[in-house]
């Protein structure tokens, strides 16, 4: 192709690209396919089954055969379509899936073993030999898939994800979409325009019929200008909605920066969540093409993209000597573009067109009741062969053919909520149907509206009835004159021939391939679809769906609505990870929580562990600690010996306030809530609805309709999530409120027979005597002068202990002052390594034992399963099954004091087989005891309770260690729990 005059470039400046290393120029305005064409460039690709040679097909997102890799490095990004990638200075692209260079592709070879290589092979070859799935085929086949390749480079660019709520979201911003938003936004309604492209108008940017006798861009100008006067609209251009979601919701992504040479600080793409009360569909239509031997020829392509690149790039088909056009359609619309290529001087030989009544409508030569039969040229096209209707045949020589078979209304996001098609005989196409998703209407050429005038109008009437749904009153604007004279096409859809007619470009499906589905059996539209592998590339059959359904059609005697069709899901056109992922990467992945007492942590010199989401200290390292043992070990003993002072912030903490709250929380709980005193805790354990236990904590009363829960850190939300389930679905009649509070307070454990020593010299007045302030108490005081605080007596190390809560913002500052205060008590700060031997060392169970396969008998808590009242799991804990599980939690401990305890070990009797009908139970928590000087460990044994100073084996096959254990009591510190009481 060449360019010529006109279009809607901007021909001051040039843009310098490279193509497969060579250097080419274009212009603003450009996309990467029309300089491709302007360039002379007619071979960009190379099929995926076959490799045969492709050329540009269409001008929009529907490209089958120009997919490219962009970049370079780690911006390297592969199966890019050309047709939608805006050009600029500096972009590197390169064809894909060939080797070792596009003109020449070895690979090639495939299309000689094409007879072999016919639909379902795959299903037929790797069936057998069985041994062969994992050894040969399934490595074969992953190496071989996929056109592009991934950079294996951390993605350098910023994604951003956002969420908009609109009226009226109008999805195109071609004739239907503009008149749709002009007509919501004169009315004052909140609109959303979203178009793929980064210029408004659609097809009116590739057709040269005027509006009010003047340009059609001079129409779109004035409405893009009026729409960015409005406060109340908001235009989103190189932005794709590609799917419709419950509620109203549609997943768009806007390309912010994938024209620019480098996005710097800006992001690549934005994910846009837009939630709409209503929604006009305006998506266009596609052009499908007609099958005919070797029809894959580099020069062939649709009529209307020949058109637009003419119109809208000024890009023609070379027009040097010798080399001419031809155009092969059945319907008028295709003799527009010989009209148009004619107006720029472009040498038409012969519009070609299978209909005996064809209208010649321009200088051109017309073959009526003719067909194009055959194809030449390999690497790019050199004459087609006609045949007329009394057989003759003769060949033409042509540089490139337009083809036009009728238009699809684009109507992939009508079926997303399984919104199946309607086939329209009069329109040829299928429609949306009337079960697509709610709100959303469907207007233009999407729903059979072809002309601009139809367009125009339906676009204004679907926003005027959409808004109307609202109670908001919207008058139709005044619409320019437009051309209206529809192009229905002759129901012709594929030559009949020996030769290979392609289907689907991109997955090399002929008709040949759709014939042999049918006599194998594979008739219905979703078998063919699979075992021909059409329209499953990027392209999702947007060209050749419909054509195959009208082949299958022809070849079972039925008509194409009985025959059926697949519908569509989205994404509607490729999405990349990154912009899904919308930034989280990296250290964005996971959003790390910071404890309050971070800072001082970090000061101190602690080493940090991941917790969930928190960064939690897990030990404090002294100098001469060479091993991260020696300073758990020291930590355990000084809080043992004097007091420990830990950050537990990141326990769930719930306030359940109301005068329902203790009746609610009786229903939570298995245990009773509701008899609990003001300013007492009391321990409580949650069921699943299966009765299992899933969480336990605390539950702190500080007054008759307040109630402070505790969970672990681990499923704080999820117990808020299913408290706040319970509180709205299940018992919506209690007067109950829940606020989730584990941000707001910073929580801090004292623990150690100092503990309540270092409390006195930093609360304020309050008497924190065994008498006053005793076991499993509670109240809300001021500590260090003034500052608001809640204290819990509650301990989980077996020592005398409390929780100390403070607004979290004085976190970081309450600990310092504490360390401070108690440095004569030997107040030592302790993280989670030490926290956890404490709780082992004294029998209570965490997370490692109640992980969802536990029971509160197994627990050893099956007496707080109250038969008092009703709680959720409580009736199906009681089950046959889980009341005969004899499977009890116990302690255990090495006959040899210098063995291992390895947390996930399996227990066997002594003497017995090791296999898993005579597993006994497993180990889930295991550590070094400074206190027993040995290894311990607690875990399930089946007929625990009664099996104390037994001797059972703990294997380890994944380290091959087996260790003798003696089963003990769980509690292997003051068993009697006299220190916690003191």
């Amino acid at each position: 192709m060449s360019r010529i005059e006109g279009g809607l470039i901007d021909r001051s400046r040039s843009l310098g690209f490279t193509f497969d290393g060579k250097r080419l120029k274009g212009h603003p305005g450009d996309t990467l396919a029309s300089a491709l064409l302007a360039n002379g460039v007619r071979l960009v690709g190379r099929s995926f089954k076959y490799h045969r040679p492709r050329g540009i097909l269409s001008a929009g997102s529907e490209e089958p055969n120009a997919l490219v890799e962009l970049g370079t490095g780690a911006r390297r990004e592969p199966n890019t379509r050309a047709t939608v990638v805006e050009l600029f200075d500096g972009l590197a692209a390169s064809s894909q899936n060939r080797w070792p260079a596009l003109g020449f592709d070895a690979l090639a070879v495939n299309d000689m073993l094409a007879p072999f290589l016919t639909a379902g092979f795959y299903y037929k070859t790797f069936m057998w030999p069985k041994s062969f799935w994992e050894t040969v085929y399934e490595p074969a086949i992953r190496r071989a898939a996929g056109l592009g390749r991934l950079s294996m480079q951390p993605d350098p660019d910023a994604y951003d994800k956002g969420f908009l709520h609109c009226d009226l979201l109008v999805i195109g911003g071609g004739p239907a979409g503009l008149a749709a938003a002009l007509t919501a936004g004169r009315a004052g309604a909140r609109v959303i325009l979203a178009d793929e492209d980064f210029r408004l108008g659609g097809r009116l940017l590739a057709e040269t019929h005027p509006l009010d006798d003047a340009p059609a861009t001079d129409w779109v100008a004035a409405v893009e200008a009026e729409l960015a006067s409005l406060p109340n609209v908001r235009v989103l251009s190189r932005t794709t909605v590609f799917g419709a979601f419950d509620h109203g919701i549609y997943g768009a992504v806007q390309r912010v920066a994938d024209h620019l040479p480098d996005p710097g600080a800006q992001v690549r793409q934005s994910l846009w969540r837009i939630t709409a009360r209503r929604a006009v569909l305006a998506a266009g239509a596609t052009e499908r093409h007609i099958p005919f031997a070797d029809n894959d020829r580099p020069g062939i392509m649709l009529a209307g993209a020949m058109r637009a690149y003419a119109n809208r790039w000024a890009v023609t088909p070379l027009t040097r000597p010798g080399q001419r056009v031809a155009v092969f359609a059945n319907n008028d619309d295709g003799h527009r573009t010989a009209i148009d290529l004619v107006a720029r001087g472009v040498n038409v030989l012969a519009v070609i067109d299978p209909r005996p009544d064809a209208p010649r409508l321009g200088e051109y030569q017309l073959f009526a009741a003719a067909q194009v039969t055959g194809a030449r040229g390999r690497l790019g096209l050199s004459s087609i062969e006609v045949t007329h209707a009394d057989g003759r045949a003769h060949w033409l020589e042509v540089s490139a053919l337009g083809v036009s078979g009728g238009w699809n209304p684009n109507l992939h996001l009508a079926s997303h909520h399984r919104g199946r098609p309607v086939w329209s005989e009069g329109h040829k196409a299928f429609l949306p149907g009337p079960d697509g998703p709610a709100g959303l209407s469907v207007a233009g050429a999407a729903a059979g509206q072809g002309t601009t005038h139809a367009a125009l109008t339906g676009g204004a009437r679907a926003a005027q009835g959409a808004l109307a749904d609202l109670g908001i009153a919207a008058a139709l604007p005044a619409l320019p004159a437009a051309e209206d004279r529809p192009a229905i096409p002759t129901p012709f859809w594929h030559v009949k021939g020996r030769g290979r007619a392609w289907v689907d470009f991109q997955n090399d499906v002929t008709v040949k391939d759709i014939a042999l589905s049918r006599r194998e059996n594979m008739t219905s539209v979703e078998h063919m679809k699979r075992w021909t592998t059409l329209g499953m590339a990027t392209d999702q059959g947007k060209t050749a769906n419909v054509t195959a359904l009208a082949v299958m059609s022809e070849l079972t005697g039925k008509a194409i609505p009985q025959t059926g069709t697949t519908i569509f899901r989205p994404p509607y056109t490729p999405v990349s990870l990154g912009v899904l992922g919308g930034g989280d990467t990296g250290p964005h992945f996971r959003p790390r929580r910071l404890t309050p007492t971070h800072a001082w942590a970090k000061a101190q010199g602690a080493v940090f562990v991941e917790v969930g989401q928190w960064m939690r200290a897990q030990y404090f390292p002294r100098p001469g600690e060479t091993h991260w043992r020696q300073s758990v070990d020291r930590e355990v003993t000084a809080t043992r010996a004097g007091v420990g002072l830990c950050d537990v912030t990141t326990l769930g903490k719930i306030d359940v306030q109301g005068r329902d709250a203790a009746a609610f929380l009786d229903r939570i709980y298995a245990n009773t809530m509701s008899t609990l005193a003001v300013g007492r805790v009391r321990y409580g354990v949650m069921l699943r609805e299966d009765g299992i236990a899933y969480d336990d904590g605390t539950c702190a009363r500080l007054a008759e309709d307040h109630f402070v829960v505790t969970t672990t850190t681990a499923n704080a939300g999820l117990v808020y999530r299913n408290m706040e389930f319970a509180r709205q679905c299940l018992w919506p009649d209690l007067d109950v409120q829940l606020i989730s509070t584990t941000d707001a307070w910073a929580q801090i454990s004292v623990a150690g027979p100092r503990a309540r020593d270092l409390l006195a010299r930093i609360v304020d007045g309050a008497d924190l005597s065994n008498a006053s302030f005793p076991f499993m108490a509670c109240a809300e005081l001021t500590v260090c002068g003034g500052l608001r605080a809640r204290l819990f007596r509650i301990s989980f190390s077996g020592e005398l202990a409390y929780e100390i809560a403070v607004p979290a913002r004085y976190g970081n500052a309450l600990m310092a002052r504490m360390i401070e205060a108690g440095a004569d008590l030997g107040a030592t700060p302790y993280g989670t390594e030490a926290l956890g031997v404490l709780r082992i060392e004294k029998g209570h169970a965490a997370g490692n034992e109640i992980n969802g396969q536990t029971t509160a008998q197994m627990l050893g808590l099956g007496k707080m399963v109250s038969t008092k009242k009703d709680a959720i799991g409580a009736v199906m804990s009681r089950r046959e099954g889980l009341a005969a599980d004899t499977r009890r939690l116990v302690g255990l401990v090495p006959v040899d004091p210098a063995e291992r305890v390895v947390a996930g070990s399996h227990l066997f009797a002594e003497g017995a087989a090791q296999r898993t009908e005579t597993d006994q139970g497993w180990i889930t928590s295991a550590c070094f005891s400074p206190h027993l000087g040995t290894h311990i460990g607690l875990g399930f044994l089946v007929d625990g309770a009664g099996r104390t100073g037994e001797v059972v084996i703990a294997a380890n096959p994944v380290e091959g260690m087996a260790v003798r254990l003696r089963v003990v009591s769980p509690h292997f510190v003051d068993p009697e729990g006299g220190r916690l009481r003191d």
